[in-house]
């Protein structure tokens, strides 16, 4: 037999405890209406001023590994390989 919990007791707090709102604060807040996001805050994802774009592209399985055996910021060390290689190579 299963016995109901009684809720348990939470210990009231200061409202003027709470940290001042400020314009920040909300920029970086995600909007919802209901349980629905309707604007991600900033600080998350690429940078203002970012100028990256997403893509499709196929890697030989060694090239892949050796990038991702790196660990964390794999895609960042590809993409500054690919930039050296380009400061040294010629496009036709």
């Amino acid at each position: 037999m299963t016995v109901s919990k009684r809720a348990s007791h939470t210990e009231w707090v200061d409202p003027d405890d709470a940290p001042e709102l400020t314009d920040e604060f909300f920029e970086q807040a995600d909007e919802y209406i209901g349980d629905k996001l309707v604007r991600r805050g900033r600080g998350r994802g690429r940078p203002i001023g970012s100028h990256k774009a997403a893509t499709t592209i196929r890697l030989d399985d060694e090239v892949l590994e050796a990038f991702k055996a790196t660990g964390r910021g794999w895609q960042t060390r590809m993409n500054a390989a690919l930039k050296d290689w380009l400061r040294t190579h010629k496009l036709a």
